[in-house]
């Protein structure tokens, strides 16, 4: 019997120390502080500039200087390609040429020997004809072959290839002695390098459907990038999709942020964090957001924020006017005054209330961030167990004694402030027997 009664002893006081230390502050004090609110994106960082270089003619691969990591300045030569056949081409074209020519000194001669003869009616009409159509299909067969070497000239400058802009090689995929083909070929041709300007990046991010009527074209943005330990830079929204699309089950819409000069240490394909600010007040009364309680008004409909103010008697309710909110603390326009203690839990006695959503900010509702709503009946308030119950009460007991006491109330939705009571006391309210 002893041994029960030490063990019972034991239990009562795990339960009171449970109960002290799940203690927390239930007032706050109205001070001065700076509240910013921004919305987080995540994205992927890329450059502003990437060109996959292919050759335009096949050929093979002849030099190439460079290889991956490589800085290139604007017009140095990137690869080149064996142009031995093309010269060769070039050389029987060049003949051809010449004799085009000859061709066409004979016919032009014989032409107008004909002409001659025609005009003193020596030769036949259809014998002139024919040597006046073979001075201009000789004329023709030169023009034919002058083009055609044109082209196998334009072709040659196109075995050396050069840096549209300064780059930096990300790959290269091939290697010197490897036959390549043109871009108009098979596959839009062989991808010999891949170049792009780092000095300029681009973020790719996908902005939720909720945060993106707050971003605006040429908006400045905060962006951190992971794998760089506290570097943080200053980047500017680009461009906005007009389309919705759907990224890991959330819509959104892709939002490209350019950002220039760029640290050494970024490279293409690291995680960036963005932070696009909302709204924000410098040196403003604030309060925590638990302080402030939502009510609306069945008379007018509208919704009514209000505090309790401590006072010697008890604390008294106030409507208060609330501008900038961030996720801790709401900005107080009117009805407090700095060092005014608030209470940041029902107070006992307190007329029916309810926790509302956090105070609106600048540009939009905070929905998505709103505190549960419990109240008393239909929105009651989970309150502290009362201090005169045991925590080494059966659960029957404590039933018996909130019923008889006709302070039992239940809360019909998730708390916030139900994780904070002692699990003792919780486990004998959602478990009556």
């Amino acid at each position: 019997m002893k041994k029960w009664i030490i063990l019972a002893l034991t239990l009562a006081g795990g339960a009171w120390g449970v109960q002290k230390s799940d203690a927390h502050p239930t007032t706050a004090v109205v001070e001065t502080r700076d509240i910013h609110f921004a919305v987080s994106a995540a994205g992927e960082i890329g450059p502003a500039e990437q060109v996959s270089v292919r050759p335009e003619i096949n050929g093979k691969i002849l030099t190439l200087p460079v290889d991956l990591g490589d800085r290139v300045k604007k017009d140095s030569v990137l690869f080149t390609l064996d142009d031995q056949d093309l010269q060769t081409e070039r050389s029987s074209k060049l003949i051809e040429i010449e004799a085009a020519k000859l061709q066409l000194e004979k016919a032009k001669r014989d032409y107008e020997r004909s002409k001659q003869l025609y005009a003193d009616k020596l030769i036949s009409q259809e014998l002139f004809e024919d040597t006046r159509t073979q001075y201009e299909l000789a004329r023709n067969a030169l023009d034919r072959t002058e083009k055609a070497l044109h082209l196998l000239e334009y072709q040659l400058t196109k075995t050396k290839i050069l840096a549209p802009f300064d780059c930096t090689i990300l790959t290269r995929p091939v290697s010197v002695g490897q036959a390549v083909s043109g871009s108009g070929g098979f596959n839009s041709g062989t991808e010999v390098l891949t170049i792009a300007n780092l000095s300029e990046m681009v973020i790719n991010a996908h902005i939720n459907q909720a945060d993106v009527t707050r971003l605006k074209i040429h908006q400045q943005v905060e962006v951190q990038v992971e794998a760089v330990s506290g570097l943080k830079v200053a980047g500017t929204v680009e461009r906005i999709a007009p389309q919705a699309t759907i990224k890991n089950n959330i819509k959104g819409f892709a939002a490209r942020i350019l950002l220039k000069d760029v640290d050494a240490r970024v490279r293409p394909g690291m995680t960036a964090n963005v932070q696009i600010p909302v709204a924000s007040a410098d040196n403003v009364l604030a309060v925590p957001l638990a302080a402030v309680f939502t009510e609306t008004n069945p008379e007018t409909g509208q919704t009514e924020r209000y505090v309790y103010v401590k006072k010697e008697a008890g604390f008294e309710r106030r409507p208060v006017q609330i501008g900038v909110s961030d996720y801790f603390y709401a900005e107080v326009q009117q009805g407090l005054s700095p060092g005014e203690t608030v209470a940041t839990e029902l107070p006992p006695m307190a007329p029916a209330a309810r926790r509302g959503p956090p105070p609106a900010i600048v540009g939009g509702e905070l929905n998505a961030r709103s505190h549960s709503a419990c109240s008393r009946s239909p929105h009651s308030t989970l309150h502290r167990p009362w201090p005169w119950l045991n925590f080494a009460a059966s659960a029957r007991s404590i039933i018996w004694a909130a019923r008889r006491s006709g302070r039992w109330t239940t809360c019909r939705s998730t708390s916030t402030r139900a994780s904070s009571f002692p699990s003792s006391g919780r486990r004998a309210a959602e478990n009556p027997r």
